[in-house]
């Protein structure tokens, strides 16, 4: 049995029954949210006052206990207020064009104003120069070659000269974009802060260009205000994170590009697309699960002509870093040793297991939990039309969706889950993971676009308000 859309085609009717019961059950899955993020709070309160084995000042969160204002915080509340009341409608009308930039714009300002609230320093120019920090290792640089040859040599804690904990955790690619800014004339932690901003705030773009190229439009339009106004924002503002956040979702916006052939050079964008998709897995290794939304895309288009082209890219990106001395798979072995040299040894695997979700629910905001919820419940029905041959998704260049357009929605945002399960399940985000699965988060926040059109906007002043919460009531690390 299919499941019907709305009449205005922008969100997906989940078998709840009636209307009264569906919107019961988002109230109900928000709540269920923040009881988890409450018992996780409890709990690991009580772990780390008696065993210290969290390394978390404020479980299940890397932050400290700090309520505070700055100078950001003035431009944070009248951007929210001014989205929650306008967003929806611009959204909507916006010729589509100008609505990514005018996404990229407002989400940058956010981001911008809820790092302000920390002030200039703590919060944007002394983020990236910290011990642990990309910035701390510029320097050993100098000769590019030799320190990629010789970087596998300095990820374990026993080795002399040793990396710092963020450069030995994720392969060089991600320390040399900060090597580049540096030899680009713009060295030191503001450039570096203000580098993530920018190029993270633009993932917001790149997921409306990935559902439109997917036959969501609408969706898209729906989704944009929860994009811009997204709790992970606060993360985003300044880390490294949500520079390869957005090197990921643009990697994906390519390749659906490419793969729905709404593109004048598919294979050239399949090509771009696989660049960036192999950059992804030398910033992070972890990054390597984005391969699942890829999956997912190719499903979603029913093609892999652009596959070809995709790996052709990635293998330039990897062939150029195993050229240059720098063996992937050494590096990660390595670094499985490394991370468990340091507190990932002590932190309870059965704590965090569950933990990571209730830190992660915060960074995706409670609209997005609803929403998740309605697309686990329609997947049973999209994955019978996906056994059955129906297109999904996909509708060629115009952009407007068929019965099949919120069905692509959901198949993204079930890959994403799929991703931060494995990331989970392994063992490897032990904490932290309302910044380091940050690149997967973005990819649940459009599922907003499921819920009542009703609701929409107590939704969005939901989002708005807990990242203004967060980001006032606690200092977050990283």
């Amino acid at each position: 049995m299919k499941l019907p859309l709305r009449t205005d085609d922008q969100t997906l009717r989940t078998p709840d029954g009636d209307e009264r019961t569906g919107r019961r059950r988002d109230v109900l899955a928000a709540a269920a949210a923040a009881l988890l993020f409450a018992v996780a709070a409890a709990v690991g309160t009580l772990i780390q006052r008696t065993d210290h084995t969290l390394y978390v000042d404020w479980a299940p969160l890397y932050a400290d206990w700090l309520p505070h204002v700055g100078p950001g915080t003035p431009a944070a509340v009248a951007l929210a207020v001014a989205v929650v009341a306008y967003g929806p409608r611009l959204a909507a009308t916006l010729p589509w064009r100008r609505l990514l930039w005018a996404g990229w714009a407002a989400a940058m300002a956010w981001t911008w104003a809820l790092a302000l609230v920390d002030g200039w320093g703590r919060g944007v120019a002394g983020r990236l120069t910290q011990r642990h920090e990309y910035l701390r290792g510029v320097d050993r640089f100098q000769d590019i070659g030799a320190a990629l040859r010789g970087f596998t040599g300095h990820i374990l804690i026993t080795q002399p000269d040793h990396w710092p904990a963020h450069i030995a955790g994720h392969p060089p690619g991600a320390v040399l974009t900060f090597v580049g800014l540096d030899r680009l004339g713009l060295g030191g932690g503001g450039w570096a802060g203000a580098f993530c901003v920018t190029v993270g705030s633009s993932a917001v773009a790149a997921v409306l260009v990935t559902l439109r190229a997917l036959g969501q439009e609408r969706a898209a339009r729906t989704a944009a205000p929860f994009l811009v106004l997204a709790p992970a924002a606060v993360w985003v503002g300044a880390s490294a994170d949500g520079y390869f956040t957005a090197v990921a979702a643009w990697g994906i916006a390519l390749l659906a590009l490419a793969a729905s052939r709404t593109a004048r050079a598919p294979g050239a964008v399949a090509l771009a697309a696989g660049l960036l998709l192999g950059l992804t897995g030398y910033v992070s290794y972890g990054l390597t699960l984005m391969a699942l939304p890829a999956a997912a895309v190719l499903l979603l288009a029913r093609t892999v002509r652009p596959l070809p082209y995709a790996l052709a890219g990635a293998a330039v990106v990897a062939g150029g870093f195993t050229l240059a001395g720098f063996a992937w798979w050494e590096g990660y072995e390595l670094l499985v040793e490394r991370y468990y040299q340091g507190v990932a040894a002590d932190r309870p695997y059965g704590y965090w297991v569950w933990a990571n979700l209730a830190a992660t629910s915060v960074a995706a905001g409670l609209a997005s939990v609803a929403g998740v919820r309605r697309a686990v419940g329609a997947a049973p029905g999209v994955v019978r039309r996906l056994r059955h041959g129906d297109q999904v998704g996909h509708s060629g260049r115009g952009g407007h969706s068929g019965h099949g357009g919120a069905d692509a929605l959901v198949v993204l945002v079930l890959a994403a889950l799929l991703a931060l399960a494995v990331a989970d399940l392994s063992g490897m985000s032990k904490a932290e993971t309302e910044r380091i699965w940050l690149p997967f988060v973005l990819w649940l926040l459009p599922s907003a676009a499921l819920l009542p059109a009703r609701d929409l906007r107590r939704w969005l002043a939901a989002q708005a308000g807990l990242a203004l919460l967060v980001n006032h009531l606690l200092l977050t690390g990283w």
